[in-house]
């Protein structure tokens, strides 16, 4: 469904030519509305005499959520500050108003795209990645070593996996992998509002030795508060449209980056460690998933080093957050070298007990609990074809 925000009379009629039957709607609130309504709708044409700052406030507010829907920005007058200010805010284009085919042009390519991001090729649905945050609340835990782990085990078993590191200002994936990146999820922040498949594979790098794909930190901290809480859901989503999984690395804390990437994940897998401070932390950490809406179904505690002998015992940390622990991970000096090695635990010791209960977390918590293995895990795509 194509959705027209604009007050001048006989709009409908004006373009009719470029976008067939419209709902014709006459404010931002309306407009909302009807996008919550109908989440077919994928088009909103903004008339050239709406205000562009409420225009902008209603693509900002609309494009964390359904980042498939086009936003196309009508104006009587073409201006370069006006078009900065819009393509900045989201909107796919700006177009002359008495321009028909341009605008029809306009609506063709934003469909097109929005068929991309839902992940429908030719009308046949794509298959479409699980989204997987590995968090704690506290640092040391062994957050890094989990999510590389566990996105190697699956990309060694034939599915297509991209690790996302989303600390931000001190990401270890791409140096625990002895990867030298040269984009970053930072470079995801020019392309909002229009990030597709292609331009997904300018940000990854390749681990040749799994089949991975890796998708870094910055290297400069301080570009992390360039990278908006809308950016990084559009690019987890556009992810999960080209892959089967999406491994999420994250910092220990909620920041909004953390936030998104749960907002859109189907499974969370949180870790403890056999020490107070992890343990509270833990707790509170639910409690906030809790607070915030998370389902409790779509968690999976881990604890990390569970067999240390250090006054704690496993059961003590089930008491104290009132939850069951799906997988006790044993603690091993192979882990700290593979680390220091760059090569993942899975891939150098595929026999260790840690290498085990990892694989116990990726088998069973995960792929088993989206369908279990697939029989055919698909094809590597442009990703896996571009030169190595």
């Amino acid at each position: 469904m194509t959705i027209l925000w604009d007050n001048e009379p006989g709009a409908s009629d004006r373009y009719h030519f470029a976008l067939g039957e419209v709902a014709l709607l006459s404010s931002a609130p309306l407009v909302h509305r009807a996008l919550d309504d109908d989440p077919r709708a994928d088009l909103v044409v903004i008339g050239p005499l709406v205000n562009l700052d409420e225009a902008s406030m209603l693509v900002e507010s609309v494009r964390a959520d359904r980042p498939e829907v086009g936003f196309i920005l009508l104006r009587h007058r073409l201006d370069v500050t006006t078009m900065g200010q819009a393509l900045r805010s989201g909107f796919r284009e700006v177009i002359a108003s008495d321009d028909a085919p341009a605008l029809s042009d306009a609506v063709r390519r934003s469909r097109d795209l929005t068929a991309k991001l839902a992940g429908h090729h030719g009308g046949t649905a794509a298959p479409q990645g699980r989204i997987v945050t590995v968090f704690s609340a506290k640092g040391g835990v062994g957050k890094t070593t989990l999510s590389t782990n566990l996105a190697t085990h699956l990309a060694l078993s034939g599915l297509r996996t991209v690790l996302v590191d989303l600390d931000l200002s001190f990401g270890d994936v791409g140096i625990s992998m002895q990867l030298l990146p040269t984009s970053s999820v930072h470079d995801a922040v020019a392309m909002h509002g229009h990030l597709d498949a292609e331009g997904l594979a300018q940000l990854v790098t390749h681990h040749q030795p799994s089949g991975l794909d890796v998708i870094a930190a910055p290297t400069d901290p301080s570009l992390a508060d360039r990278v908006s809480a809308q950016v990084v859901t559009e690019l987890l989503r556009v992810a999960a449209a080209s892959y089967d999984y999406v491994i999420v690395d994250t910092p220990p804390s909620f920041t909004e980056h953390v936030l998104a990437a749960c907002d859109v994940s189907s499974l969370l897998v949180l870790i403890a460690t056999l020490d107070i401070p992890a343990v509270k932390n833990l707790k509170l950490a639910l409690e906030t998933l809790d607070a915030l809406g998370s389902p409790r179904d779509s968690r999976v505690i881990v604890l990390n080093r569970a067999d240390v002998k250090v006054g704690l015992r496993p059961e003590d940390v089930v008491q104290a957050i009132g939850a069951p622990i799906a997988v006790s991970v044993p603690a091993s000096i192979s882990v700290p070298a593979s680390v220091n090695r760059g090569v993942p635990i899975v891939l150098e010791s595929p026999r260790d007990p840690v290498s085990v209960a990892l694989r116990e977390i990726a088998d069973i918590h995960i792929r088993a609990r989206f369908g279990g293995p697939v029989d055919e895990p698909h094809r590597r795509s442009l990703f896996s074809r571009r030169s190595r």
